[in-house]
């Protein structure tokens, strides 16, 4: 996993960015939202207008992850206070997915950013992505639903993860 790259992304790789949220969006949501919320959130929050404006804003801080020569996937964080963070997206191509990557990617996030709180939404339905952060430590704070307009609510699960020393 030694190719594997987290690598700090500008407003050069919004077309990246994008054509990696549609991929990866049609390919795990389907089975949990709708085409329409899908076609809906994907406009929302990572139309090339939408993301250039976060980037540039500053808003949150974006993240490529490079396998070999290749992107297979993004992330997004905020830092909320001093080593408090929050992750807003964190997304794999499906054909990357469960072989250790995205843990490997979490823990060089955390490790870079000296992150020792890190909170996240993740849907309900989403038992695929609830499991994976259950086995990196995470754990559910509350259930939180969001009114995103146009009719949509995201029923998310908010979890928590909190570096113990010992």
């Amino acid at each position: 996993m030694q190719d594997l790259k987290l690598i700090s992304a500008s407003a050069k790789d919004v077309d990246t960015i994008n054509r990696l949220a549609i991929l990866i969006w049609n390919q795990y949501y389907i089975d949990i939202i709708s085409q329409n919320q899908i076609n809906y959130m994907l406009d929302l929050m990572y139309s090339p207008k939408n993301l250039s404006e976060k980037i540039i804003n500053k808003n949150e801080d974006f993240y490529l992850i490079q396998k070999q020569n290749s992107y297979i996937g993004f992330l997004s964080v905020q830092n909320k206070k001093e080593n408090s963070w929050f992750l807003n997206k964190f997304y794999i191509n499906q054909d990357f997915a469960s072989n250790g990557f995205g843990s490997k990617i979490l823990h060089e996030l955390k490790e870079m950013l000296s992150i020792e709180k890190l909170r996240l939404t993740v849907n309900r339905q989403n038992f695929k992505s609830i499991n994976f952060y259950f086995k990196n430590g995470f754990k559910i704070d509350h259930v939180e639903d969001f009114d995103i307009g146009n009719g949509y609510v995201m029923n998310d699960f908010v979890m928590l993860w909190e570096n113990k020393k010992y």
